[in-house]
């Protein structure tokens, strides 16, 4: 795995920030002078000592795009972590990429092409300027190092990008066409990206003054969602090559499903069909092969918005659990905000490190007395996790749905060995 998040750069770091409940989130000077209602966003604090660390030289001097530069950094964590050989000799037809993004193209450092092209200096952008513009160019720059001879794939679905990109990889795996896949999504950040979110008045505004409370999932109090950016990178394989390299598992995957709500019967470009969303929760149930009652947690997409109620209620509906029977419920959105495409690759690093390492982080920024009315009446107040619990947990149904009426849940299990 690796990950490059608001709250903490590289996995071991990620983990020990989920543990202590430690936001990333911060006030931005700029987006106070562009008048945005909110003031306040996730971003990854990437150092230039963290990226000479991962990546060649020219990287880091010539690569301007931060989407891109998250996704490598992340990426590069992940191979290592994996021992798979960096820069080979020749290209490795047993290993491919899944490496999604939402709008690299906006990301905070298109402002200088902009005012190139505009000032009539566009022989100026160099070569460089359409790779670190085009959605799959993350996927190019990582692949340069990596050298995957099979598909090289960027998925563009929203805010299920991460997920998706997971899931595609492990049924490309599953279908026998690859024995590995690097799997994840990146997002930039900054003015370009934020400001149509702004502009939608679904950001969080009250909260310039107090950045760390902006996020609070699940709570009677939250006004909208923080904009993030980061990435995040898993590597996926047979259980066979795996094994046969003496590779660290940890956890496996059961299953998952994907599916659009066809913005019919409720659901639109940003609110979700529900009767498509349970459909899609159960079928990714009978694609594990797993029963509700096998669910330790269920690591939400709650995105800390008014859609937060719905989707609690739609996971009870799907599950068909009450009570006490109900899985305990978190996401990382409190600590590190709404990373859109990035959210789900992140979220799922964040799952694969509670399996492993057994421990369910916090929910920050919501109590027991603010707990969203309709939640509470739904559901024990008991299943929402206020601290950080260390315990072995065995198996987590993970979920994101995106504009577009978009859905896609993963079942991750904790490996413990043939």
């Amino acid at each position: 795995m690796g990950v490059v998040a608001p709250n903490a750069v590289g996995v071991d770091a990620f983990e020990s920030a989920l543990r202590q409940g430690k936001s990333g989130i911060q006030f931005f000077e700029e987006s106070e002078e562009l008048n945005f209602s909110c003031q306040v966003g996730g971003q990854p604090n990437l150092t230039e000592d963290d990226m000479r660390v991962h990546l060649p030289a020219f990287y880091v001097e010539k690569i301007k795009n931060k989407g891109i530069l998250y996704a490598c950094v992340a990426g590069i964590e992940a191979c290592k972590n994996a021992g798979i050989t960096l820069n080979p000799a020749d290209m490795n037809p047993d290993l491919g990429m899944i490496f999604g993004s939402g709008a690299l193209g906006l990301d905070s450092t298109i402002g200088w092409v902009l005012d190139t092209i505009n000032s009539g200096n566009n022989r100026k952008l160099g070569s460089r300027m359409v790779p670190q513009c085009m959605n799959s160019g993350a996927a190019a720059y990582l692949n340069q190092i990596i050298g995957a001879g099979f598909t090289v794939q960027s998925n563009s679905s929203a805010c299920i990008t991460g997920s998706e990109a997971i899931l595609q990889g492990y049924q490309m795996i599953s279908l026998g066409k690859v024995k590995q896949m690097i799997c994840g999504s990146t997002e930039g950040d900054g003015r370009y990206i934020w400001a149509g979110f702004d502009a939608m008045r679904i950001l969080v505004s009250d909260s310039n003054d107090r950045p760390e409370f902006a996020s609070r999932p699940m709570s009677n109090n939250s006004v909208g969602f923080v904009p993030s950016g980061g990435a995040g990178a898993l590597v996926l394989e047979t259980l066979e090559n795996a094994q046969e390299r003496g590779a660290t598992i940890y956890a496996e995957i059961l299953g998952g499903s994907q599916n659009c709500g066809g913005m019919r019967n409720g659901g639109s470009m940003t609110a979700p069909n529900s009767d498509a969303l349970v459909k899609c929760i159960k079928k990714t149930l009978e694609d594990s092969g797993i029963q509700p009652d096998d669910i330790d947690l269920i690591s939400g997409h709650l995105t800390s918005t008014k859609a937060d109620p719905l989707e609690i209620a739609n996971w009870k509906k799907a599950l068909r659990l009450s009570g006490e029977n109900m899985p305990l419920i978190n996401t990382p959105k409190s600590m590190i905000g709404h990373c859109i495409a990035g959210a789900g690759s992140i979220e799922s690093v964040a799952c694969v490190l509670q399996l492993h390492k057994g421990f369910i982080h916090k929910n920050i920024n919501v109590t027991e007395g603010t707990i969203h009315p309709e939640i509470s009446a739904s559901i024990p107040k008991e299943k929402i996790i206020f601290e950080t619990l260390d315990c072995d947990i065995n198996t987590i149904i993970k979920a994101n749905f995106g504009f577009g009426d978009l859905n896609c849940s993963l079942v991750f299990r904790k490996f413990t060995g043939p």
